[in-house]
């Protein structure tokens, strides 16, 4: 089996951490860059990375976390913001992100009247920006959850959060960014559960035709 289809049978939701295991700099390191290295839609990057290792803080922020051990046993509690201000086009960061490419200013004009159009609806409100923006996150949240088991580090996504008691603990302005999702990784201390999944031919079809009139 290769790395990753290993990494993908070792990763599950690890409900609590050993708490006497703690991750390396340099591993946190790599977690973070592979979720900065991600995919995104339009290359806008729509995220910021938390990384929390402060005690006192996991335990400000447990209550409003449904209580879960996750939070206080973790090594590092990665929280991951959803951008609102930066996608929007008078903030003038998209711009910039077209200008990086390289190409003309005729060529990043036509790329921002594209995203303004293509983008019209959802830009038009903060609600809208971060279901848009958030859906993104997981992109990168996926692929740090999977690099960080190849390491045989272990993760639990967490949406069970009262957004904006969490928002309130970290003193976030949310009309720039927003809580997507929390991600406390460490080392399992129990046996990992079984793997359980639908069977291949549930859930691909490899003949897909759509009916036609």
């Amino acid at each position: 089996m290769d790395q990753f289809k290993e990494a993908m049978k070792f990763r599950h939701a690890c409900k609590i951490f050993d708490e006497n295991k703690k991750i390396s700099d340099e591993d946190i390191y790599q977690i973070l860059e592979v979720g900065r290295e991600s995919a995104s839609s339009f290359g806008m990057e729509p995220w910021k990375f938390l990384v929390i290792t402060n005690q006192k803080l996991k335990q400000k922020l447990q209550p409003y976390c449904w209580n879960q051990p996750q939070i206080t046993s973790c090594s590092h509690l990665i929280v991951i913001l959803a951008a609102i201000e930066s996608v929007k086009i008078e903030s003038g960061i998209p711009a910039k992100k077209f200008a990086r490419r390289g190409i003309s200013k005729e060529q990043q004009e036509k790329y921002l009247n594209v995203y303004a159009n293509h983008l019209k609806t959802i830009l038009q409100d903060d609600n809208m920006i971060y279901t848009w923006t958030s859906k993104q996150t997981y992109i990168a949240m996926s692929n740090m959850i999977t690099y960080a088991a190849t390491k045989k580090i272990d993760s639990c996504p967490i949406e069970g959060f009262e957004k904006d008691e969490v928002q309130k603990v970290l003193n976030l302005d949310s009309s720039k960014y927003q809580v997507s999702v929390l991600v406390p990784m460490g080392y399992r201390i129990n046996p990992q559960s079984p793997q359980l999944r639908d069977d291949f031919e549930d859930i691909v079809n490899l003949t897909f035709a759509p009916k036609t009139k």
